[in-house]
């Protein structure tokens, strides 16, 4: 993955002591957790380069997004970062396209953008180059089973 300065959140996960202190917040206020307490702990998850964590902390972030309209926007860019690291590249670039509408020259989005556009193109080509080997594995399959049926009659 480039490194590119903006996007750095999708290579830098927190240590595991950061972000027990941030799951430790987080189960501390139990059924009375706050909105910035449950970004907060999301935002360490999606972080994460643990898949279950990444998985995580989109949905507590989808939570927010759901349920407090005025926190949405800070919740956009990590959306799409941790649907762009769990490979759900339509999803995030739904997220990220959101935040460019509303902020064009957002550094950050900007550079997730050409991270997940890369994404698409390299895993397309990969996609192409799979159905290209299938359809010539089918048609050698395909070429000595009819020779094969040749040769009995």
């Amino acid at each position: 993955m480039p490194q590119l300065p903006y996007a750095i959140d999708a290579e830098t996960p927190l240590n595991q002591a950061e972000l027990n202190v941030l799951r430790s917040q987080y189960e501390k206020e139990d059924d009375m957790v706050g909105v910035q307490t449950k970004f907060n702990y999301a935002w360490g998850l999606v972080k994460s380069n643990i898949r279950a964590d990444q998985h995580l902390g989109v949905m507590l972030l989808s939570e927010i997004f759901r349920t407090s309209p005025e926190r949405r926007r800070e919740c956009l860019y990590y959306l799409a970062l941790g649907n762009y690291k769990l490979g759900n590249y339509a999803e995030a670039r739904r997220y990220n396209d959101l935040l460019l509408d509303n902020e064009p020259a957002n550094l950050q989005a900007s550079n997730l953008q050409s991270l997940i556009d890369d994404k698409v193109a390299k895993e397309g080509l990969m996609g192409v180059a799979i159905i290209s080997g299938v359809a010539v594995a089918a048609g050698v399959i395909g070429g000595v089973l009819l020779r094969n049926l040749g040769r009995k009659k």
